[in-house]
């Protein structure tokens, strides 16, 4: 079946909910979002006392960190399918009450595998949480807010590791690591139960709206699913530029409270308050640069490219340097100016992923884009850093990971290449579903 998707759709530009009710929804999936985070992170808090108690090497530590990117590498695109078809808000509640009883279960491992089982089910429950949360938040308001909608929203990873880094290292300091575990988990029960009180699928589309995106909802082929998510040649320099900028955030939320546990001979808690400040950095990064973009691409939208170029560079330059100081005052700054630029390219990414597919298919795009996110980078990033270190120390392993910002940046500059061209079909002609 075919169906037309043009860049003047109504459902990307025309949002059916009041304002004060779309900041609403952002708030809550937001919220959401930071749950997901904080306890997909509180295990990096806890890896100098799990490595202690089970004896685990630095690779069996990095593999219960990247399981969950694995998985949700893997499911995140079925998922996100499967929510465009079901319904997003449904799905999101059902995910966000799946990761948290899982968390509950790594509360109560007693050992490597039992911890790598329950992880795999956190990954299973947020495997489509940011694509599908995503496209709910860039349903409810203008397309113009695009790329500081993104930013914005995806921050919440960031401060969501920061809050689970911090609040899981005091909470392990105090009453040990299990209760970190069950306090992560508690609080995504508690979210859950708010979110599904306060958002629905009738109260985010009204009746005639819901009836008019029912009648011209297509029946997707697989062929015909493909075509519409690659229709343009440049998103996929997108998707695959983002994921392996992405290594670098993925592998410093893992390792740097051992890297300052290890290097500056912090005590663990302090390591985790510390490392908790540079993923804040981080999210307050993602925010900023997204908000940069839209301003500076807003009259030159191939500007967004090169906004993503520009923060590749600029991280590699601050992390490589960083890493071949001593420790000190001068190494940490260079950390923090490093990470608020890390996950800046998820901004300008997010705009294009939804410039350039249709909106009718925009959670299972995105879902391709998270996909691309996690397995790239959140989930490479631990484990390769994790095998690197084994070998050659942790130091050496973290001044080897920023060379994935060039390759990275080379990616975007092949995708600006093609953006103009890919512009001027959309516009011309109607996208094949």
């Amino acid at each position: 079946m075919q169906a037309t998707a043009t860049l003047g759709d109504a459902d990307a530009g025309a949002p059916s909910v009041s304002r004060a009710y779309a900041w609403s929804v952002f708030a809550l999936t937001f919220g959401l979002l930071l749950a997901d985070y904080m306890s997909r992170q509180v295990l990096n808090a806890v890896f100098p006392l799990l490595k202690a108690e089970w004896m685990l090497t630095d690779t069996q530590l990095g593999s219960l960190s990247s399981i969950v990117s694995v998985m949700v590498g893997v499911l995140t695109f079925p998922f996100s399918l499967l929510a465009d078809r079901w319904g997003r808000v449904r799905s999101l509640i059902l995910m966000a009450v799946l990761w948290s009883i899982a968390t509950l279960g790594c509360a109560v491992s007693a050992s490597y595998g039992q911890m790598f089982t329950a992880r795999f089910f956190v990954g299973v429950g947020e495997a489509a949480y940011g694509s599908v949360g995503l496209a709910v938040v860039l349903s409810v308001f203008p397309a113009h807010l695009r790329a500081t909608l993104s930013g914005s929203f995806l921050a919440g990873g960031a401060f969501g590791s920061m809050l689970g880094m911090a609040l899981s290292g005091i909470v392990a300091a105090h009453f040990g690591w299990r209760w970190s575990f069950a306090t992560m988990a508690v609080f995504g029960l508690v979210l859950s139960v708010i979110y599904r009180l306060v958002v629905t699928e009738r109260r985010l589309a009204p009746e005639r709206a819901r009836a008019a995106a029912r009648a011209a909802r297509p029946r997707f082929t697989p062929r015909g699913l493909a075509q519409a998510l690659f229709a343009s040649k440049s998103v996929g320099f997108g998707y695959v530029g983002c994921g392996l900028q992405l290594i670098l955030p993925g592998a410093m939320f893992a390792w740097l409270p051992s890297y300052l546990v290890r290097t500056y001979a912090m005590r663990l808690d302090r390591a985790s308050v510390l490392a908790a400040g540079f993923v804040l950095i981080s999210g307050i990064g993602m925010i900023v640069c997204g908000v940069l973009t839209d301003r500076i691409s807003r009259r030159s939208p191939a500007r967004k490219w090169t906004m993503a170029v520009t923060y590749c560079v600029l991280v590699f330059a601050a992390l490589a340097t960083a890493f071949r100081l001593p420790p000190g005052p001068l190494q940490l700054a260079l950390i923090g100016a490093g990470m608020f630029m890390a996950s800046g390219v998820c901004g300008p990414t997010g705009a294009l992923v939804a410039e350039l597919t249709p909106p009718s298919i925009h959670a299972t795009a995105m879902a391709l884009w998270a996909l691309a996110n996690n397995l790239l980078g959140l989930a490479a990033g631990p484990v390769l850093t994790g095998m690197i270190a084994d070998r050659m120390g942790l130091h050496v392993a973290l001044e080897w990971i920023p060379f994935a910002s060039l390759v990275a940046a080379l990616l975007f500059v092949l995708g600006k290449r093609r953006y103009g061209g890919d512009l001027e079909r959309m516009a011309q002609g109607q996208c094949e579903i």
